[in-house]
C-alpha cells in the first residue's frame, strides 16, 4: 500500500484508537491524585484506598494475553469494540458508586475493558498502516501515553477544585461512545486466514490469570510491606503453576504465551529490552521525587513540575524517531537511545546538594529524549519480528513487558529504600541500578543489530 493510500478514513480510525488508549491511561494518573479524597469520602485508610488502583493494574495484568488470543484467533475489531462498551459502561459505574466495595469491583471491570484495548491496539495499528511508515503509528501510540502521564496530575487536579471525583469517570462516557463509533464504523477487521484457527485454549487462560494474579500481587504485597509470608507462598505457588503454564503452551499450534515466536532472537531479545528499559524507568521516577522533596527541599507543586520535561521530551521525540527509523536502523537508533537515557540519568546523580529548577529541568529532559529514542524503534523491531496473524499476542507480550517492567521497578525501589536507612543513599543506589538496567536494554538493542542488518529496514 502506498503512502497515497492512507486515507482520511484511516487516519480518523486512529483517532479511535488514541482517544481509548489515553482514557486507560489517564485512568491511572487522575486515580492517583483523587485517592486522599477517595479514602476520606469511603471512610478507609490511604492503604486501603490503593486498591483503587492496584485492581485495575492487576485485572490488565492478568487478561492482556488472554483477549491478545482471542483477537488473534477471531476478531481485533471486535475485541476493541467490547473493550470499549466494557470500559465505558464501567467508568459510569464507578462514578455511580456508593460503597468502597462497589469502585472497587467497577474498577475491575474497567480493567477487563483496558485488557482487551490494550491487548489488540498493537495489532489494529499494524493493519491501519502501511509497512513503511508504520513506525509513525507506533510513535503516536508513545505520544499520546507520553501526554496522558504528563498531564494527568493536572487534568485531575482541575476537575476536582472545580467539581467532585465523580466526574473523573463520567468524562469517559462521551469518549468512549465516539470511540466505539469511530471504530465501529472504520477500523479494519482481520486479514483472512489461510488456515483453520485453533480453538481459543481456555485451560491456558485460566494458568495464565493464576500465574500473573499471584505473582504481581505477590510482588505488589512485598512493595507495600505487607504480609511477607503471604505473599511468599503465594509467589511460590504462582511461580509452580506458571512452569506448567509454560510447558503447556509447547505443545500448542497458536498458544496463549506465544512461546513460538520466542524462536526468533531478534523479538526475543525486543522482549528483554522492554522490560529493563522499563524497569530502568520507573526505578527513577519512582526514586527521583524522594530526591527533590527531601534532601533538595521542593514543594509538592514544584517536584511535580520538575518530573513533566521527562514525558514530554518523550511526546516530542518519539514521531521523530519514528521518521528517522523508515530510513536507518531501529534497532542501532534504540541502543543509542539508551545510552542518552544513561547520561541523563547520570547528569542528575551529580548536580551538586542544592541545584536549581532549570538545573535538575534540563537533566530530566535528556532522559525523555532518551526514552523516546528507544521506545519506538524497539516496538517498531519487536513488531516487525512477527507475522501479521500473530501481531494480537506479540503486542500483548509487549505490553505485558511494559507492566513487568514497571513492577520489576517499583519492587526494587521499595525493597531498596527498607535496606537502607540513609533515604540519599537510596535514591543514589536506585538511580545507579536504573543506568545499569538502562546499559542492559542498549547492550541487547545495539546485539540484535549483529547479523540482522537487512530485517531490521523497513
Amino acid at each position: 500500500m502506498s503512502r497515497i493510500g492512507f486515507s482520511y478514513k484511516k487516519y480518523i480510525a486512529v483517532v479511535a484508537l488514541q482517544i481509548v488508549l489515553i482514557m486507560t491511561v489517564l485512568d491511572v494518573t487522575v486515580v492517583n491524585v483523587a485517592l486522599p479524597i477517595l479514602a476520606e469520602e469511603f471512610a478507609i485508610s490511604n492503604s486501603s484506598a490503593v486498591w483503587i488502583v492496584t485492581v485495575y493494574q492487576l485485572v490488565i495484568t492478568m487478561l492482556l494475553l488472554p483477549v491478545s488470543s482471542i483477537g488473534d484467533l477471531h476478531s481485533y475489531k471486535r475485541t476493541f469494540l467490547t473493550g470499549v462498551v466494557v470500559f465505558t459502561s464501567a467508568s459510569a459505574l464507578c462514578a455511580a458508586s456508593w460503597s468502597f466495595g462497589a469502585v472497587v469491583a467497577a474498577r475491575a471491570l474497567q480493567g477487563v475493558g483496558a485488557a482487551c484495548v490494550m491487548g489488540v491496539n498493537i495489532a489494529l495499528v499494524r493493519l491501519i498502516y502501511p509497512r513503511e511508515i508504520l513506525g509513525r503509528g507506533m510513535a503516536l501510540n508513545a505520544m499520546c501515553i507520553a501526554i496522558a502521564t504528563a498531564a494527568g496530575p493536572t487534568i485531575a487536579g482541575a476537575i476536582l477544585s472545580v467539581t467532585s471525583w465523580h466526574w473523573l469517570f463520567l468524562i469517559n462516557v462521551p469518549l468512549g461512545i465516539v470511540a466505539f463509533v469511530l471504530g465501529w464504523r472504520l477500523l479494519p477487521q482481520n486479514p483472512p486466514a489461510r488456515e483453520p484457527k485453533p480453538r481459543f485454549d481456555r485451560v491456558s487462560a485460566i494458568e495464565n490469570m493464576i500465574v500473573f494474579g499471584l505473582i504481581f500481587y505477590a510482588l505488589g504485597n512485598f512493595s507495600r510491606k505487607g504480609d511477607v509470608a503471604l505473599s511468599a507462598v503465594m509467589l511460590a505457588v504462582g511461580l509452580a503453576v506458571g512452569y506448567f503454564y509454560v510447558r503447556r503452551q509447547f505443545s500448542r499450534r497458536q498458544p496463549l504465551l506465544p512461546v513460538d515466536l520466542f524462536r526468533n532472537s531478534m523479538y526475543t531479545m525486543s522482549i528483554v529490552t522492554s522490560v529493563c528499559s522499563f524497569m530502568a524507568q520507573n526505578i527513577a521516577m519512582i526514586a527521583l521525587p524522594f530526591l527533590y522533596l527531601n534532601s533538595y527541599h521542593f514543594s509538592a507543586i514544584t517536584t511535580g513540575l520538575l518530573m513533566t520535561p521527562w514525558p514530554l521530551a518523550t511526546m516530542v521525540i518519539s514521531p521523530l524517531a519514528a521518521r528517522y527509523v523508515e530510513r536507518h536502523n531501529p534497532g542501532a537508533t534504540a541502543a543509542a537511545g539508551m545510552a542518552v537515557f544513561i547520561v541523563g540519568v547520570l547528569l542528575l546523580l551529580f548536580t551538586g546538594s542544592a541545584p536549581g529548577e532549570l538545573n535538575i529541568a534540563w537533566r530530566m529532559a535528556i532522559c525523555g529524549v532518551g526514552f523516546g529514542m528507544f521506545q519506538t524503534p524497539n516496538n517498531i523491531v519487536m513488531v516487525m519480528a512477527t507475522p501479521v496473524n500473530r501481531s494480537g499476542g506479540a503486542g500483548g507480550v509487549q505490553s505485558t513487558a511494559r507492566l513487568v517492567g514497571q513492577t520489576l521497578g517499583a519492587t526494587i525501589v521499595s525493597s531498596i529504600f527498607a535496606l537502607l536507612a540513609s533515604e540519599l543513599a537510596a535514591v543514589r543506589l536506585c538511580l545507579y541500578i536504573s543506568v545499569a538496567f538502562a546499559a542492559i536494554a542498549g547492550i541487547f538493542s545495539y546485539t540484535r543489530t549483529l547479523g540482522h542488518r537487512s530485517d531490521l529496514h523497513m
